[in-house]
C-alpha cells in the first residue's frame, strides 16, 4: 500500500534527478565492498545484460522500508539506465528478486528464516543493523534472490542505502548535485555482508542559524510553508530531503529548524513525513516537551511569559499539548526535558536546582499521565544548563544527559567515571555552525577534522554512546564534518586517528572517484587545518592583552579591535605567508577543476572549489585592505592602488557568490549562498550586536562592505622619499643571526608623491649585501637585505644602511649578531626561540602526536585519551615528559609560553629549565576562560583558536639548556612552545619555527 505522503513527495523527488552523464562519465571503476562490475563464480547480478533483478517488498513492511525500495529502484536505474521492476508480496515468475524486508514484519523475510534458508543470527534483536547476502532457493519457485534485511525498520533502510552507496550514488546527490557513476553491469559477491550495529544509538543533526541561506533557497524551491501568515517555512519536501540524506549517511535523529519556524506547524506533514521516512525526531536545548519555542512565540497562553514561576499553567498545558500530539500522531521522538529562556537564553525565573527540579519533575509527571514515560528523554546540559549538573542535580536515572562543546568545538565537560552508571546514559552536542559570541561563523566549513577526532574519541571512550547530535546549520556547507561526525559515531574504531586522512580519501572517492580521490582528499585536509586557524568571520579583529591588567581577574585585559588584522602585516611576514599558503591551496584547487569531468563540475565547485577559492580570495582581500590602512597611514603612493585590489578582491568574492545563486546546477541553488562574512564590527553602521552578530544587509554588492573602511589619500605632485622596515621599527631592523629563521630581512623604500625618483640604498660593511642597491621607485621598491657571515665579525656589530633618494636620507641601523658558540637544537636568534610541539629531542612516557591540531603544526597530547587516565600524563615531578634542547645566547629572565589547544576545564601544565623546580600552570585559571559564562577570555581563546600561558625562568648561562614540559591533565594538547628572550613581537600563530641544529 501506498503511503498517503508518497505522491506529494514525488514532485520533490523529481528535482533531485541528475542526469547521468554519457561520454563524459567518470570512467567506471571497480565498487569496493561486497559490489563488483564483473561476473564471477557467485556472484548474483543486480543488473547485467540490459536486465535486471525486479525489488520486491511486503506490503506489510513499515511505510519508511517500501519508500526505501523505491529509492533503490531509482538509484539502479540512475546508475546503469536500466531500472528494475517493483511490487509487494509476489516474486515475478522465473526471475531471480533483489527482496528487501524486515525481521518480523516482511512476511518474505520471516519465511525465509522459518524454513531455514536465512540465517539472521548476527542481527535479530539488534538495532538498527542489516544483512545483505545472497540466498539460494530462498523461497518455493524462487531460484535466488539478493537479500537486504534488517533487524529494525532502519536496519532495512541503512541495509538498502548501504547498496546504494557501493553503486555510487553519494549521500549529498541532491544538496550537492554528485551524479551516479554510469555501470553496465553491477553484480552482488556472495557471503553475508553487513554494516554491523551502531556504537552511538541516537545520531543526528541540528539545522540550525539558517538564515539567509535556507531561509530564502527553501521557500523558493520547495513553495513556502503552508501554515496561513506563516510564509517562508520549511514544508514536507524539504525536510523528505533532509531525512534522506541523513538516512543515506546513516543518521536517525534530528533537531528541526527553529528560528521563526515550527516544524509542526509550517507544514502540517512534516511530522508525518518523519514518520514515514523512519527519522526519529527531537526539539533543541530550548524547546522541551517536543515543541519548538517559535509555537510559543506565536500562540503565547496565560500571562504570555515564558516563566515557570509566573505562568506555570499555561506553560504545562503548552507542553501537555506536545507530548498529546506525539502519542496521538505516533512520532518516534526523545523528549527533551527542562527549560531554558525564550530566545536561547537563560531562564528569566533565576537558576535554582529546586527550580530545574521541579520543572523536570512536572514534565515527567504530564508524559506519565499520557502514557508516554517510557518515551526516550534527554536533559541538554547547554551553556548555564551545566550549572545544574555542577551543582548536584541529577535527572531521572533514565535520562539521557547531554554534556555539550563551548560552541566551538571543545567539549565543556564529560562524565566523571567515578560515578554510577546511568540507565539514560549520556550524549553530546557540538557544533559546526554558531551564532554568538565571539563571533558567529555560518559560511563555510571550519572544522578541522584531527580536533573534532581528538573531541569525539574522548567522549565516546569516556561513556558518551548514547546521543549525539551536531550543529550543522544548513546541513548544505558543512557536508565533510557532517558526515565524519556521523560515520564516527557509527563505529569508532573505523576512524583510528591514522586513518583520517584515509577517511577524506574515501570521502572524495565517493563523490569524484578513485582517480582524482587523493589530491582532493589532500586538497580538503589542508584545507580544514589552514580553515581552523581562524574562522573567516574573524579576519578584521585583533585580539589582545592590556599588559597592565590581569586577564584572570580583569575582563578588561581582553582587547578587541574590530577594525583590526589578526595577522601581523610587519612582522615575521605573517601575513604574506599565510596568503601565500591560501593561495597555494587554491591553485591545487583550481588545477584539480580542469581535471574534473563535466558532469562532475556543480559538485566539485560546492563540495571543494567554492570554499577553497572563496577562503583565498578573502584572504588576499584583508592582506590588501589592511595593507591599504598602514600605507595610508604612512602616505605611501601604493595606498590607492591597494584599495584598488582590495575592492577589485571584493567583486571577486561576488561573482563566486553570483555563481553559486544564479549559474551552478542551472540555478538551482537561486539565492543560497548570501551568508555575510565581511562586514563584522561595523557598529555605526549594524548596531551594537555588530561585533559578533552577522551584519542584516545580506544582499549589498558595494566596496563599503569591506569594513574596516578602505581609505584613499590625495597623493601629491613631485616625489618624496620613505622608508619602513621589516618589523614596522621606524630606525632599527629585527636583529641579524646566523641561526635566524629567516635569511634576509627587508626594507620598503617607497615615495609618497607622484613623481618618480632614482634611489640608492649603500651598506655601511662590504658583508652586508642589499639588493637592488639602487634603481627607480614609481611607488616602491622591496629591498633585501643579508649578511655574509662567513665575513662577518663575532659579536654584536651595529651596520647602517643609507638610503638616499628625492634629494632626502634616510639612515637605517642593521644590528648584526654571530655569536661565538655551537648550537645544538633548537638556536635563539632575533630575541627567540620557537619549539613545535613534536620537535622533543626525548619522549618519555605515553605521548599522541595529533597531525595538523595545531594552529602552525601539529599538537601532542599525553596518553591514555580515556578519562579515566585523568593523571596518566604525570603530576609536576612524573617521569611523563618532553625534553626540548635549546641554545640561548640571553642570560638572565627569560619567559616561556606555552602554546596550547583553547580546551575547558582543567588544564594544568609544567615547564622547568636544566632540571628546576617545575612550574605548575592552570591555563585556564591563568587565563581566566570561563566557558560556563563564556567571558571574554574564554571568547578571546576560542576565536583565536589558542590558550597562551606564559612563566618566567632564569637562565644562568649562554650556551645549549633543556627545556622540560610535563601534562597535568589529560586535556592538555600542546602546540608550541616559545622563549621570549626579549625579542618576541605581536604575530597570531606565533614567531617562525626556529632553526634547529
Amino acid at each position: 500500500m501506498r503511503h498517503p505522503l508518497a505522491a506529494a513527495l514525488a514532485a520533490f523527488t523529481l528535482l533531485a534527478v541528475v542526469p547521468v552523464p554519457a561520454a563524459a562519465a567518470r570512467p567506471p571503476a571497480a565498487a569496493p565492498g561486497y559490489l563488483s562490475q564483473q561476473p564471477g563464480p557467485g556472484r548474483f547480478p543486480l543488473v547485467a545484460r540490459g536486465a535486471a533483478a525486479p525489488i520486491v517488498t511486503s506490503g506489510n513492511d513499515y511505510a519508511g522500508v517500501l519508500r526505501v525500495a523505491g529509492d533503490l529502484r531509482s538509484d539502479l536505474g540512475a546508475a546503469t539506465g536500466v531500472t528494475p521492476g517493483l511490487s509487494q508480496g509476489t516474486v515475478p515468475a522465473g526471475q531471480d528478486p533483489i527482496i528487501v524486508g524486515t525481521l518480523g514484519r516482511s512476511t518474505l523475510i520471516d519465511r525465509m528464516v522459518a524454513a531455514g534458508t536465512l540465517d539472521t543470527r548476527g542481527i535479530a534483536g539488534k538495532w538498527e543493523t542489516s544483512l545483505q547476502q545472497v540466498v539460494d532457493h530462498p523461497l518455493p519457485g524462487v531460484r535466488r534472490a539478493f537479500v537486504i534485511a534488517g533487524s529494525d525498520q532502519r536496519g532495512t533502510i541503512f541495509g538498502v542505502y548501504d547498496v546504494s552507496r557501493l553503486i555510487g550514488v553519494s549521500p549529498w546527490h541532491f544538496w550537492d548535485d554528485v551524479p551516479v557513476p554510469h555501470a553496465d553491469a553491477l553484480y552482488v559477491l556472495p557471503g553475508r555482508h553487513s554494516q554491523g550495529t551502531p556504537k552511538v544509538k541516537y545520531r543526528g543533526v541540528f539545522i540550525n542559524d539558517e538564515n539567509p541561506d535556507t531561509g530564502t533557497w527553501a521557500p523558493g524551491f520547495f513553495g513556502p510553508g503552508k501554515a496561513p501568515g506563516y510564509p517562508g517555512g520549511l514544508n514536507a519536501g524539504y525536510y523528505a530531503k533532509v531525512f534522506e540524506t541523513m538516512l543515506r549517511l546513516k543518521a536517525n535523529y534530528l533537531w528541526p529548524a527553529v528560528w521563526g519556524r515550527a516544524f509542526a506547524e509550517d507544514d502540517p506533514a512534516n511530522h508525518a513525513t518523519a514518520s514515514y521516512y523512519g527519522v526519529v525526531m527531537g526539539t533543541s536545548h530550548e524547546a522541551p516537551m517536543m515543541r519548538g519555542i517559535e509555537e510559543w512565540n506565536r500562540h503565547p497562553a496565560g500571562t504570555s511569559e515564558w516563566s515557570f514561576r509566573r505562568n506555570p499553567e499555561a506553560i504545562k498545558a503548552y507542553w501537555r499539548a506536545g507530548v498529546e500530539r506525539m502519542r496521538d500522531q505516533d512520532i518516534e521522538g526523545v523528549v527533551t526535558l527542562g527549560m531554558r529562556g525564550n530566545g536561547d537564553v537563560s531562564l528569566p525565573d533565576g537558576d535554582g536546582i529546586d527550580l530545574m527540579s521541579s520543572i523536570i519533575e512536572t514534565q515527567r509527571q504530564i508524559l506519565g499521565e499520557q502514557g508516554m514515560l517510557g518515551a526516550p528523554q534527554v536533559q541538554t546540559l547547554y551553556k548555564e544548563v551545566q550549572r545544574y549538573w555542577d551543582q548536584g542535580y541529577r535527572p531521572p536515572d533514565d535520562v539521557t544527559v547531554v554534556f555539550c562543546d563551548d560552541n566551538w568545538g571543545n567539549m565543556r565537560k564529560l562524565p566523571d567515571p567515578s560515578l554510577p552508571a546511568r540507565s539514560g546514559g549520556y550524549g553530546l552536542y557540538y557544533h559546526f555552525d554558531y551564532v554568538g559570541d565571539g563571533r558567529n561563523y555560518k559560511w563555510v566549513d571550519t572544522a578541522n577534522l584531527t580536533n573534532t577526532w581528538e573531541q569525539l574519541h574522548r567522549a565516546y571512550t569516556s561513556g558518551v554512546d548514547r546521543l549525539w547530535v551536531a550543529n550543522v546549520g544548513d546541513l548544505k556547507n558543512e557536508e565533510e564534518p557532517t558526515q565524519f561526525f556521523l560515520d564516527y559515531a557509527w563505529n569508532p574504531d573505523a576512524i583510528p586517528l591514522g586513518g583520517i586522512k584515509d577517511w577524506e580519501r574515501r570521502y572524495a572517492a565517493e563523490n569524484f572517484g578513485e582517480s582524482l580521490s587523493a589530491e582532493i582528499g589532500e586538497v580538503l585536509s589542508a584545507y580544514g587545518v589552514l580553515q581552523s586557524r581562524r574562522k573567516p568571520e574573524l579576519l578584521n579583529r585583533r585580539i589582545t592583552l592590556d599588559p597592565a591588567k590581569n586577564p584572570a581577574t580583569d575582563p578588561s585585559a581582553v582587547v578587541y579591535d574590530d577594525q583590526g588584522n589578526p595577522f601581523s602585516l610587519t612582522d615575521y611576514g605573517e601575513m604574506d605567508r599565510v596568503v601565500a599558503e591560501w593561495q597555494n591551496l587554491a591553485g591545487r584547487a583550481t588545477r584539480l577543476r580542469a581535471r574534473v569531468p563535466d558532469a562532475w563540475q556543480d559538485a566539485y565547485f560546492q563540495l571543494v572549489y567554492y570554499q577553497v577559492a572563496a577562503t583565498a580570495n578573502l584572504y588576499s582581500l584583508r592582506r590588501a585592505e589592511f595593507t591599504n590602512i598602514l600605507y595610508a597611514g604612512q602616505g605611501r603612493a601604493a595606498a590607492n592602488g591597494l584599495a584598488d585590489e582590495a575592492e577589485a578582491l571584493f567583486a571577486a568574492d561576488q561573482a563566486l557568490n553570483a555563481h553559486y545563486n544564479t549559474v551552478l546546477a542551472d540555478g538551482k541553488w537561486r539565492d543560497w549562498q548570501l551568508q555575510p562574512k565581511i562586514g563584522y564590527g561595523n557598529v555605526a553602521r549594524y548596531g551594537p550586536n555588530a561585533p559578533w552578530q552577522q551584519p542584516e544587509l545580506n544582499n549589498v554588492a558595494l566596496p563599503d562592505e569591506i569594513y574596516p573602511y578602505l581609505q584613499r589619500i590625495e597623493v601629491p605632485a613631485g616625489a618624496a622619499l620613505g622608508v619602513a622596515l621589516d618589523g614596522g621599527d621606524a630606525v632599527t631592523l629585527p636583529e641579524f643571526s646566523p641561526w635566524q629563521a629567516q635569511p634576509r630581512q627587508y626594507l620598503d623604500v617607497y615615495n609618497r608623491g607622484s613623481t618618480p625618483f632614482a634611489y640608492t640604498v649603500t651598506s655601511g660593511q662590504p658583508w652586508v649585501h642589499v639588493t637592488p642597491a639602487s634603481g627607480t621607485v614609481g611607488t616602491q621598491v622591496r629591498v633585501t637585505v643579508a649578511v655574509d657571515w662567513a665575513r662577518a665579525p663575532a659579536g654584536l656589530t651595529d651596520v647602517p644602511l643609507r638610503v638616499n633618494g628625492a634629494g632626502s636620507t634616510v639612515v637605517v641601523r642593521a644590528p648584526i649578531r654571530k655569536p661565538e658558540i655551537t648550537p645544538r637544537g633548537f638556536a635563539e636568534a632575533n630575541g627567540y626561540v620557537s619549539i613545535p610541539a613534536t620537535g622533543f629531542d626525548r619522549k618519555v612516557g605515553g605521548w599522541q602526536v595529533l597531525p595538523g591540531i595545531g594552529k602552525s603544526g601539529d599538537g601532542i597530547m599525553p596518553l591514555p585519551l580515556d578519562h579515566a587516565g585523568a593523571q596518566a600524563g604525570g603530576g609536576t615531578g612524573s617521569e611523563s615528559r618532553l625534553d626540548y634542547r635549546v641554545t640561548l645566547t640571553t642570560t638572565g629572565p627569560v619567559k616561556i609560553s606555552a602554546m596550547l589547544a583553547p580546551r575547558n576545564g582543567s588544564l594544568r601544565y609544567s615547564v622547568s629549565v636544566d632540571g628546576a623546580p617545575p612550574q605548575l600552570v592552570d591555563a585556564v585559571a591563568a587565563t581566566g576562560a570561563n566557558d560556563t559564562t563564556m567571558n571574554r577570555q574564554w571568547a578571546r581563546n576560542t576565536s583565536d583558536n589558542v590558550n597562551v600561558t606564559t612563566t618566567t625562568h632564569q637562565i644562568d648561562r649562554p650556551g645549549t639548556h633543556t627545556v622540560t614540559f610535563r601534562a597535568v591533565d589529560p586535556a592538555v594538547i600542546l602546540q608550541r612552545l616559545i622563549v621570549d628572550t626579549g625579542g618576541v613581537k605581536y604575530s597570531y600563530l606565533g614567531p617562525p619555527t626556529s632553526r634547529r641544529f
